[in-house]
């Protein structure tokens, strides 16, 4: 008698194909080298840049490397800035915060009648120059909200890319003066004055130092100054006279203070051993606009005369050097720094320029945008006045 003749049949095993194992265990091992990574950083990286890496990866761009638009609130005085969290709009009607994909994460509707918008990486505050109101945005909601009262009017709200902000207002009893939050919306000091007025300020990445620009009068002649403090002393450390040097706009950036006038940059960096003080004049050409928004350098756009557009771009450095220049042939509509990157904006074309200003990338403006923010991978946010959408190399 056969014993096995009633048990089950051995299953011939087909043997794996070779290449779907060698793809098995590569994906196994790049899972694990990415665990082991985020183990070993998990301190380090910012799971904001990762979280936006993911949303690029879900993008439909096409060729042309652009994504699909999304409508805005638009508004008059539209302006724009690139979160790594998403995107924010001001305009007279308010201000707006969209994700990536055109989701609308919160807003404020109301009418803005002097809107500005000022942005650093992590955080945009829109606020309403020479009135009360100001928005603060970051991490997909609205993060802080402040009604200035007694009569006092708005000057200046600049973020860093830790969330921290120093505001800038003319209030009661003052000439001047500048408070500093913390990433909560908590304050953490006021610098209040009562001989000069204070314009502009801007705190410094690590949130240790705010740098004040003040306007006083003299013998019937108008002077600036620049006041450095440490946020937890209301006495400044340093201080330098800039003489009848208008600041149009500045920056602290990397223990380096930039501020902009009519004819003139000035770096200011801060050592140990003090401050060293750098200028770069403008003459015999006039600025036609300037973004503080690279890493280590200012982006500046020149004209040959007062009057007409501009004519050629300037890389300068935080020693106040121009390290670069390109001609221009066409009407600037925008433009923006940010990162290692730099971008102009013409009712043809998108260009991305490295710090060497040589062409990285580039797409026709077939959507007729009229607005343009960089992020700091190159990657730009265009804009017209109902839609806007990335564009990424």
């Amino acid at each position: 008698m056969d014993e096995n003749k009633n048990a089950p049949a051995l299953k011939r095993l087909k043997k794996p194909n070779p290449l779907l194992r060698l793809l098995a265990l590569l994906t196994t091992a790049a899972l694990l080298l990415g665990a082991m990574v985020l183990v070993i950083y998990r301190d380090t990286i910012n799971m904001n840049t990762f979280k936006h890496w993911l949303d690029y990866q879900r993008m439909d761009t096409g060729a042309t490397g652009e994504s699909a638009p999304f409508s805005h609130a638009g508004g008059d005085k539209l302006s724009i800035a690139y979160l790594n969290s998403g995107v924010v709009t001001a305009s007279a009607a308010g201000a707006h915060y969209y994700g990536l994909d055109g989701q609308q994460l919160a807003e404020e509707v109301r009418s803005l009648e002097n809107p500005v918008l000022t942005a650093s990486r992590s955080t945009a505050v829109v606020y309403d120059a020479g009135n009360q109101s100001l928005f603060a945005f970051r991490d997909g909601e609205k993060n802080f909200s402040l009604s200035l009262e007694g009569g006092a009017d708005l000057l200046s709200a600049r973020p860093n890319d830790g969330g921290w902000l120093a505001v800038t207002a003319q209030q009661s009893g003052y000439k001047g003066a500048v408070t500093v939050y913390d990433r909560r919306g908590e304050p953490v000091i006021q610098i209040s004055l009562s001989s000069t007025f204070a314009v502009d300020a801007a705190i410094s990445p690590d949130g240790r130092t705010v740098a004040v620009v003040t306007i006083g009068q003299e013998n019937g002649a108008f002077f600036s100054r620049l006041l450095l403090y440490a946020v937890d002393k209301t006495e400044p450390f340093a201080q330098l006279d800039l003489g009848g040097m208008t600041v149009l706009d500045m920056d602290f950036d990397l223990g380096v203070v930039w501020l902009v006038g009519e004819d003139r940059l000035l770096t200011v960096s801060l050592t140990p051993e003090g401050e060293t003080v750098q200028t770069c004049f403008f003459s015999p050409s006039y600025l036609k606009g300037c973004s503080l928004g690279g890493d280590g350098f200012a982006f500046l756009l020149m004209g040959r005369y007062r009057s007409g557009s501009a004519d050629q771009a300037l890389l300068v450095d935080s020693s106040a050097q121009v390290v670069q220049s390109i001609a221009l042939t066409g009407q600037v509509l925008d433009y923006a720094a940010a990162g290692e990157y730099c971008a102009l904006l013409t009712g043809s074309q998108l260009s991305v320029y490295n710090t060497s200003l040589e062409f990285v990338a580039g797409v026709e403006n077939s959507r007729a945008a009229r607005r343009v923010d960089l992020n700091t991978n190159g990657s730009a946010l265009l804009a017209n006045d109902q839609q806007a959408w990335l564009y990424i190399p």
